[in-house]
């Protein structure tokens, strides 16, 4: 399971830096854009996210690095399954503190629910996985 979860991270990871990236250039389209987009205030809240988003992937790329230097995803080989905890937990918390503000908005955009849903969701096997069994097989599966 968390081969998977490794591929899913890495991709989300790399994917919060481009987001910020292509925000912070001015790329997305208005028509893509959430409702309120240019709103100064929703401008706030969206980049109130960059840095639990960069944290996350901050841990989460590291972690990934450690794990495949390691060779082995075990407690014993060093800061990388921690590291990957840390990761996955502040993932969740992004996607859930987006679905909570548009649930209380009213806004129901599949285009920012989706991803969010998915920032929300993914991590929760692993972490279940990681907290619940027992330390050595735990963070096995490559």
């Amino acid at each position: 399971m968390l081969r998977a979860t490794k591929a899913l991270m890495l991709a989300t990871d790399v994917g919060f830096v481009a987001y910020f990236t292509v925000t912070g250039l001015g790329l997305i389209p208005p028509e893509w854009a959430f409702a309120g987009y240019t709103d100064p205030v929703m401008v706030a809240w969206n980049w109130s996210f960059l840095w639990i988003d960069l944290a996350a992937s901050a841990t989460g790329l590291t972690s990934l690095w450690l794990l495949a230097r390691s060779g082995v995803a075990s407690p014993s080989s060093g800061a990388g399954v921690p590291l990957m905890l840390v990761s996955l937990v502040l993932t969740m918390a992004s996607g859930l503190m987006a679905i909570a503000f548009w649930t209380l908005r009213g806004d129901f955009s599949l285009a920012w629910w989706i991803p969010n849903l998915y920032l929300m969701l993914f991590p929760l096997p692993a972490i279940v996985a990681l907290v619940v069994a027992p330390r050595g097989r735990a963070a096995t599966g490559g």
